[in-house]
């Protein structure tokens, strides 16, 4: 029986800065503590899931000789192409017991349908709760929620869970509609928005435009997700040093995913997200799936802990990453991951340089001339990746389009072919129908990532 979320808080919850006492202690105690729950979770494995039970048998696996983290190397890796071909058989409850249907947002592929139960959902907010928490949040908060919260997202479900958990206040706007957000601030004065950290620009672009006093204003952070803020080396990149020269609020990473049900949030030293080990095993692994050192690029690789509905063993992200285990001055004694620098199947090798979207993201956010833009990969006629640049711009010239080609000489040493479009054409691309986040990477290669 899978351990309960409901009565795991107490009283020293409801307190600025509460730390799990597990993301204290020493990495010895963690271990043990992280080896306990896997034995746990492969037994329900064992006996609920239709998925493992194939792949336990067809490998050979004894799930009793499973005792360590070191273990785990011995069961095969689950694929994002396992998810698409065998979900259905993932799930491990009767659909009485499912409560909630999420799914992926299909970024490199079919979108994956997730099945949680009410223990999922507590779960749910038990992560988020004290990712909030991790991210200098208190029940003294009023949260600004910038993202849908509905289209089968978990992530607006999954904040909304975590700051009712933590017993702040909420305000559910939804994405965009500079106008509707200012109004909403001044109404309700909150303090932390909830968004993907290019809508702060826009937002201080409407301020900006029409007398706002934004500085001033009662919003003192930002927690953001679904774009890095940092470099690998943690310092801040482009798109944050845009938003702080205008605003000085402070401003925290996230990542995280539906399939891990999950993720990593930093606190205020911005040293890294910190791994909740109650919630997750991770692995890091080079192109050979072997295990990477500390400080080196590698690809995440997670296995749930304590998910009922649809638990993944040694789920591949996609993600790439690095990850550090020094102690962090807030207090956590667990493993950090850095900034996602791409994922592994957007990889683009152009011209003889190996890049990642964040890379052209970054520089794209640091020329202002530009209001919207789409990156786009596709095959050209020789069989090599080619990448197209349509820029939204009011004043589309070529010497803008020399500047932009100069920036990317100066820092990737390539420079792609770029078409300039109106603003209103780029967003539409953007926010194609039904999406639920803006696309900002189209990849249009024959083999893609391959």
């Amino acid at each position: 029986m899978l351990a309960s979320y409901k009565n795991i808080f107490n009283t020293s919850g409801k307190l600025k800065g509460f730390i799990p006492e597990i993301e204290k202690s020493s990495q010895a105690k963690i271990k043990a503590f992280q080896e306990n729950k896997l034995k746990e979770q492969l037994r329900y494995l064992h006996a609920k899931s239709p998925y493992y039970q194939g792949v336990f048998k067809n490998h050979n696996i004894l799930i009793d000789k499973i005792k360590t983290l070191e273990d785990l190397r011995n069961i095969p890796f689950t694929t994002k192409d396992d998810l698409q071909l065998h979900g259905q058989e993932m799930i491990c409850v009767d659909k009485s017991k499912i409560i909630d249907y999420v799914t992926t947002s299909g970024t490199l592929g079919e979108p994956v349908t997730f099945a949680l139960t009410d223990h999922d959902l507590e779960r749910l907010a038990y992560c988020e709760y004290i990712s909030f928490c991790c991210a200098d949040g208190s029940a003294d908060d009023i949260y600004q929620l910038i993202t849908t919260i509905d289209r089968r997202f978990m992530a607006g479900l999954a904040y909304f869970l975590g700051i009712r958990k933590m017993g702040a206040g909420l305000v559910r706007v939804g994405s965009g509609i500079s106008e509707l957000q200012w109004d909403t601030i001044h109404r309700i004065q909150t303090n932390t928005l909830i968004t993907v950290p290019s809508f702060i620009l826009k937002m201080i672009d409407y301020a900006e435009e029409n007398g706002i006093d934004f500085r001033n204003s009662s919003v003192k952070k930002a927690v953001c997700i679904g774009e890095s803020l940092r470099n690998p080396d943690f310092s801040l990149n482009t798109l944050a040093e845009r938003i702080l020269e205008k605003w000085n609020i402070k401003l925290y990473s996230t990542y995280a995913s539906t399939e891990m049900e999950g993720g990593f949030t930093e606190c205020g030293q911005g040293l890294g997200g910190h791994h909740h080990p109650e919630l997750l095993i991770t692995e890091f692994v080079d192109e050979n799936d072997l295990q990477v050192a500390e400080g080196e690029m590698g690809e995440l690789v997670i296995t749930t802990l304590g998910v009922e509905g649809m638990p993944l063993l040694r789920f591949k992200t996609g993600d790439i990453c690095n990850f550090h285990s020094a102690p962090c001055l807030c207090g956590r004694t667990t493993l950090r991951i850095g900034p996602i620098i791409g994922r592994k199947k957007q990889m683009i090798k152009f011209k003889g340089t190996t890049l990642y979207p964040p890379a052209l993201f970054d520089i794209l956010n640091n020329i202002k001339e530009v209001s919207s833009y789409l990156v786009e990969v596709y095959t050209n006629e020789i069989g090599t990746d080619e990448i197209l640049l349509h820029i939204g711009c009011e004043s589309p010239s070529g010497n803008l389009e020399k500047k932009i080609k100069d920036y990317f000489r100066a820092k990737l040493r390539v420079a792609p072919v770029i078409k300039f479009e109106s603003v209103e054409a780029v967003l539409k691309m953007q926010f194609a129908e039904m999406s639920r986040k803006a696309i900002t990477f189209i990849d249009n290669r024959i083999n893609k990532g391959e």
